[in-house]
């Protein structure tokens, strides 16, 4: 018995030993070859099609393309450095994959730039800028990307940014490969480029507005024209024209953006008809206008509306904000698309997962002979149109009385074709009157060209988009949604920088509870049309106890109600007042059964996986006592 526990235990030891053996080989044949199987749903950590692109053309050129990676070693062990260290390696295995696609044609050359060091001085010539950590040791972290004489240097890595990482680094290789930047015109009635603060703010310490981060993504990949919303001609070097809402425009900038058209450039417009940001503006010189904005002439012409009295609610895709009472409380007309209202067949959304539209507004009509539309993004079939106002008001206002119309509302269109002006006379303000001889002008666009419709402006100001955090590295920014993205890859597609589109929004990966909203959206519907006939009911039962009590007798008994009239006025108050209180129980069981729903599949996500674990356990456990007991 006792030489048989003895070379049981011989026999597990080699068979550990053995096991170690083979664990290290195969660590060491792998460890040769840089392979990574990326088992993420949105292959969050495979080089994008935009990217290998973008390396074909670098794969046919005669002089390869150089990167120069700086990380400094030799820092301390300190929390930073550490996490600054591990982060350079995700960086340094990415640029393996851009070999891997590139082959030689790009070169990859990392460099520790200790002090006094020629790799510090390269690395100050190439413009980086190193990062001072608790310890007062300067950590250097960027790299520079050159061909011929282009560069293109990303001064410091920032670890905020890992989800822009494979985007700035392809960016940058794009520039280099294509110096010239195209010309962005944009034209807004909002500080979309900052404000400057006005001399008796300044004397407060007030500082000034910085410009939007839409505009400064922008200036970083074209020259960005800034054209006032008074114009009467867009210049010929602008190649796409950005307008963000056009609030108060006129006749004469219309008719120059229609002959911008037709020569053939390319719009796109964020039309809005209720800001949100333009509503909370602080600046009297805003005020007077109101909240919306469109191009109605434009629009007409190509054969769309766009109603700036209603927004689009849904059920499907609202969004829960606080009332003033800090308490939740959901919004139907603040969107929140998830895929579902988002074209996944179009390059500039296919990759976007998800938008954050506050009191949006939709297109209807059909485009004139000619123009090709695409919808690219779109309500779900609980949605109605609201008042604007009533919007603005909150959720509850919105929900009294909401009947989704089973119709996709268009709230974000892309217009293709042969456009026709809106302007059959010409310019509406340099007409010879005397002579009654308008000036030259175009009457239809010579080559097919594209106009995108957005139906909300808001979605791209910083508060509707960027989560802004303060940390030691400096303000972490990180977005909320892939607002920017959408944005970014439309101005991308219109400017012919297509390759890029792919890139932008693996920045932002969301997992929407979608079957859990229509659900909820299920259960509203329910409590929703009960809450409706009691509120009917209870207006119906007002208005006949105001008859009642306005009805006048002759002249001197006018205030003295007969007894059959005041029973049945205290009858109808009674009614009244039952009503009132199943409204009331009715609201309640609405808001119990949402929460009910909510609490039960949190629950059900929570111990899913231990319960699945603890299954597993047990038949694994009973499969081996069974084994067991069979010998």
């Amino acid at each position: 018995m006792k030489r048989k526990s003895l070379e049981t235990i011989l026999y597990s030891a080699a068979g550990v030993a053995v096991m170690f053996v083979l664990v290290v080989a195969v660590n060491i044949i792998l460890g040769a070859f840089p392979l990574r199987a990326d088992l993420t749903q949105e292959k969050a950590y495979t080089l994008s099609n935009g990217t290998k692109a973008i390396l074909k053309k670098v794969d046919r050129l005669d002089t390869p393309i150089k990167i120069r990676f700086y990380c400094t070693q030799g820092a301390g062990a300190t929390p930073e450095s550490v996490y600054l260290k591990n982060y350079a390696s995700r960086v340094q295995d990415l640029l393996r994959e851009y070999q891997q696609v590139a082959g030689r044609h790009l070169v990859v050359e990392k460099l520790d730039p200790e002090p006094d060091s020629d790799a510090e001085d390269s690395a100050r010539l190439d413009g980086l800028e190193p990062r001072q950590l608790s310890d007062d040791e300067n950590f250097y972290l960027g790299l520079s990307v050159a061909f011929a004489d282009q560069r293109v240097t990303i001064p410091f890595l920032a670890p905020n940014r890992e989800r822009l990482l494979e985007y700035d680094i392809t960016r940058a290789i794009s520039q280099v490969l294509s110096p010239e930047k195209p010309t962005i015109g944009v034209m807004s009635a909002l500080p979309v480029f900052g404000e400057q603060p006005n001399p008796e703010m300044m004397q407060m310490g007030q500082q000034g507005q910085a410009p939007w981060t839409f505009l400064q993504q922008l200036k970083q990949d074209y020259h960005v024209e800034n054209i006032p919303l008074d114009t009467d001609r867009i210049d010929d070097t602008v190649k796409t024209l950005v307008v963000i809402f056009p609030r108060g425009i006129s006749d004469k900038t219309q008719y120059a953006i229609d002959q911008f058209v037709l020569r053939g450039g390319k719009l796109i417009a964020f039309l809005d008809p209720m800001s949100v940001y333009a509503s909370h503006q602080q600046n009297p010189m805003m005020g007077g206008l109101g909240a919306s904005a469109s191009l109605d002439k434009l629009l007409k012409a190509w054969g769309l509306q766009f109603d700036t009295s209603k927004v689009v609610a849904d059920l499907d895709f609202k969004m829960q904000l606080r009332n003033p009472n800090g308490q939740p409380e959901d919004a139907p007309a603040w969107l929140a698309l998830t895929p579902e209202g988002i074209n996944q067949n179009d390059v500039v959304t296919s990759e976007i997962d998800s938008l954050w539209l506050p009191l949006a507004g939709a297109f209807t009509g059909e485009p004139a002979a000619g123009l090709k539309e695409t919808v690219l993004l779109h309500s779900s079939k609980d949605a109605e149109l609201v008042d604007s106002f009533e919007a603005g008001m909150g959720g509850d206002a919105v929900m009294n009385g909401f009947k989704p119309t089973g119709v996709n509302y268009r709230l974000a269109v892309r217009l293709t074709g042969n456009f026709k002006t809106a302007f059959p006379d010409g310019d509406p303000e340099s007409a010879d009157k005397t002579n009654h001889v308008a000036a030259p002008s175009l009457k239809e666009s010579k080559v097919p060209t594209s106009v995108v419709l957005v139906g909300d402006s808001d979605l791209l100001a910083d508060d509707f988009t960027l989560r802004k955090i303060d940390s030691i590295f400096g303000q972490l920014i990180s977005p909320m949604n892939a607002n920017l993205d959408f944005a970014q890859n439309l101005v991308g597609q219109m400017a012919g920088d297509s390759d890029l589109i792919g890139l932008r929004s693996r920045a932002s990966l969301s997992r929407p509870f979608t079957r859990v909203k229509a659900m909820e959206a299920a259960a509203e519907a329910r409590g929703q049309a009960q809450i409706d006939q009691l509120q009917q009911s209870l207006a119906q039962t007002q208005q006949r106890l105001n008859e009642l009590q306005q009805q006048k007798k002759s002249a001197d008994q006018r205030y003295i109600l007969s007894p059959e009239q005041q029973a049945e006025i205290e009858n109808f108050r009674k009614q009244e007042a039952e009503v009132s209180r199943q409204l009331r129980q009715a609201q309640k069981d609405l808001r119990r059964e949402v929460i009910s729903l909510e609490t039960r599949l949190t629950w059900l996500n929570i111990l899913a996986m231990p319960l699945a674990v603890t299954v597993a356990g047990v038949a694994i456990a009973a499969v081996k006592r069974r084994k067991t007991a069979a010998k």
